[in-house]
């Protein structure tokens, strides 16, 4: 007979999920900041309990069975139901003290947070930063992060978003790139130079499409979709390409291209967060923080 559902012990339920979504023990173990042994016990724990096998072999890991499915849902309420159960203990203790987790863009990690993220640390001690750099989207629902920084947005309703303005882009290029090659001053010209674009993301063709100019990939000579790397691309004087002003602008190494008529989409920068984990003190005050040092990188609406 399977047990009550009061006496399953939480962290195994913890594992059940972190398995099912990550696809392998070793993936969650990674996750839940545990070894790989453990989470394989706690697993096979609630399978026990359960009397039921909730996973199955395949050749890229474990995918949950037909009776697995049947009890995520439910584990999933139940992650719900405790993230709320800690909100509100946090909400109630009312410290300034802590952990903030915030996600971003590996390229916003590199060139826009760090500065900022120095000024929290330097006006808040007591809290600590933990920052996501990547270009996956990080699961606020599931508490992987408390703020995310988004350049779209949000869609999701259970969400708090507040736009802080646009980040203007400009064409730029490394000053070696253009000592050697020259410098356009007219599209004619810019299209005769080596382009630096993205690969499959379509980002900057979409761009070029709005301002007037139609190009496909094959018309960069170099390629790459990871924007932190396609900026040292460009600044190691493989072409001309396009980037934040705040960022090109601030750079030694790189110059900005005045091309007459070409006016490129501004970035939209969003602040993210669960309604729920915002109300909490130590991340009201660091979305404060946030809100203040991207508002001065930005554009702000209607200004």
């Amino acid at each position: 007979m399977a047990p009550a559902l009061s006496s399953l012990d939480w962290t195994l339920i913890q594992s059940f999920l972190a398995v099912a979504e990550a696809g392998s023990m070793s993936a969650a173990a990674q996750q839940l900041g545990q070894s790989q042994p453990t989470v394989g016990r706690h697993v096979k724990a609630l399978e026990t309990a359960l009397g039921v096998e909730l996973f199955q072999r395949h050749s890229r890991g474990l995918r949950l069975t037909a009776m697995g499915a049947q009890v995520l849902p439910a584990a999933e309420d139940m992650r719900r139901a405790m993230t709320q159960i800690a909100l509100a203990a946090e909400a109630e203790a009312g410290t300034l003290e802590g952990e903030v987790r915030i996600a971003c863009s590996a390229y916003a990690a590199h060139y826009v947070l760090p500065p900022i993220i120095a000024d929290i640390r330097a006006a808040e001690p007591a809290i600590s930063i933990i920052l996501h750099a990547s270009d996956d989207t990080k699961n606020l629902t599931f508490r992987e992060a408390d703020i995310a920084v988004r350049m779209y947005r949000p869609t999701q309703l259970d969400l708090v978003a507040r736009h802080i303005g646009e980040l203007p882009i400009g064409v730029f290029a490394a000053r070696s790139y253009l000592d050697r090659r020259g410098r356009p001053g007219s599209l004619a010209e810019l299209m005769t130079h080596d382009l630096v674009g993205f690969d499959r993301t379509r980002l900057i063709l979409e761009g070029m499409k709005a301002a007037g100019l139609s190009v496909s990939p094959s018309d960069f000579a170099t390629r790459c979709d990871n924007q932190s790397a396609y900026w040292a691309l460009l600044r190691a004087g493989c072409g001309i390409g396009f980037g934040q002003m705040n960022v090109g602008r601030s750079d030694p190494l790189i110059e900005e291209i005045k091309i007459d008529g070409v006016v490129l989409p501004a970035l939209p920068v969003w602040l993210t967060a669960m309604e729920t984990v915002r109300r909490l003190p130590r991340v009201d005050r660091v979305w404060q923080l946030l809100v203040d040092g991207l508002g001065a990188v930005v554009d702000r609406p209607g200004s």
